[in-house]
């Protein structure tokens, strides 16, 4: 079998995936339930160490784009044996070329220093003297037709006629991790000097807050103007459906941010108390997300203190509650206002084995929490880095929270 063939093959593998009935279940549950229409908790299997288990043999393509492509469908066909709510969608998507600045999208690196075995990195942070801030540049919104057409026409030669194929165009401070701000912040400072920044030079910090704030509304306002937005730019770390949204697609738009999911967090604060966390992150983040039609808010971090000041986001549907988080003080907050996002620890969870007994009684305890206060909820497994190379351990995970819910709502 040529490469070609194969990688059709498994595209046509995956468009009957999209297309099944069971995908179009799970788009209306996702649908209602991110509406807060709640009945039982969906599950979301974020993160899976797909290459530890993946049999070498599987992959039988060389070239290396053709063999990133088969990943991407052999992932789609483990994820059929899972019994969560993940959806497959019938498109694939490229991403336009576009202008940016020297040295990154802000004018100067903003990336990890160098990764120790296992990939662990500190920060080497480009801000260091105030004057620093003088090194800042951002380039207009500006897309490389013609290097974007040759990304565009490869991935169409690949599954064109099988899969949609879809140009994200938004631009290079609207996607996630760019627009929150945290995460580049976190890079450009590194995470000691911004704690110290808050204190020891906050007029400083406020002077460079802003100019990142006013340089993300540039591109989307600039994306906009040049019909940029388009219905695969949904982004809220779960299945981006609501009642009030139209869904993810291929071929549909332009649209407006309003018109869309937007989605950020702010992991690099999570030592940093409400008070600072609302006035040097927040309240920079909120014009940006009142943009977008509804929200979600969080990741890894621990927002137990700071789910009053997000409550002030007009727009705001999803909050994630992290491993880290006190589940009971955010579901005293939270209520049934907005639709909990609750992500377990991964490593209690299947990364060191798969303890049947304390999983099910996890999934039991956090569920009467969530109940006593009236929270509409789903369950996110991410940040999964290792599972001992055991393909079984997250399914069976899977079908355990599965059962868990079964007995409980009915």
């Amino acid at each position: 079998m040529d490469e070609l063939t194969r990688i059709r093959d498994l595209a046509k593998e995956t468009l009957e995936y999209a297309h099944c009935g069971e995908m179009n279940r799970r788009r209306e549950l996702w649908r209602h339930h991110n509406s807060l229409h709640f009945t039982r908790p969906l599950i979301y299997i974020r993160a899976i160490p797909f290459d530890e288990f993946l049999n070498p043999r599987e992959l039988i393509c060389e070239d290396p784009y053709y063999r990133a492509l088969e990943r991407t469908f052999l992932l789609n066909r483990y994820r059929m044996k899972l019994a969560d709510d993940y959806i497959i969608e019938p498109f694939l998507t490229v991403r336009a070329v576009l202008k940016s600045a020297p040295d990154g999208v802000y004018g100067v690196p903003a990336e990890m220093g160098e990764k120790v075995p296992g990939g662990a990195a500190a920060f080497a942070p480009s801000l260091i003297d105030e004057e620093d801030i003088e090194k800042l540049r951002v380039a207009d919104y500006e897309v490389d037709e013609k290097a974007t057409e040759s990304e565009y026409d490869r991935l169409y030669e690949a599954v064109g006629g099988v899969l949609d194929v879809e140009t994200d165009r938004q631009g290079l401070l609207c996607s996630m991790w760019a627009n929150d701000i945290s995460t580049v912040l976190g890079k450009l400072l590194g995470m000691e000097q911004m704690m110290w920044d808050i204190y020891d030079r906050p007029e400083w910090l406020h002077r460079l807050l802003s100019f990142m704030q006013s340089k993300i509304l540039m591109h989307m306002d600039q994306t906009e103007a040049a019909n940029g937005f388009r219905l695969i730019n949904h982004q809220n770390q779960a299945m981006p459906y609501a009642e009030e949204l139209q869904p993810p697609q291929a071929g549909k738009g332009p649209v407006k941010p309003s018109e869309l999911w937007g989605y950020m967090a702010s992991q690099e604060f999570t030592n940093i108390g409400p008070e600072a966390f609302k006035e040097f992150m927040f309240d920079y983040q909120k014009p940006i997300l009142e943009r977008y039609g509804l929200t979600a808010y969080g990741c890894c971090e621990d927002l137990t203190h700071d789910i009053g000041v997000l409550k002030s986001l007009k727009n705001l549907r999803r909050i994630a509650v992290s491993p880290f988080a006190d589940v009971k003080k955010c579901a005293e907050q939270i209520g049934g206002d907005y639709i909990v996002s609750w992500r377990p620890n991964p490593s209690s969870a299947v990364s060191y084995g798969l303890d049947e007994d304390f999983v099910r009684k996890n999934l039991r305890e956090t569920f009467a929490v969530f109940d006593a206060n009236g929270c509409k909820f789903d369950i996110t497994l991410k940040d999964v880095e290792t599972v001992g190379g055991d393909e079984n351990r997250i399914i069976r995970w899977t079908q355990i929270a599965r059962e868990e819910i079964e007995k409980r709502y009915q």
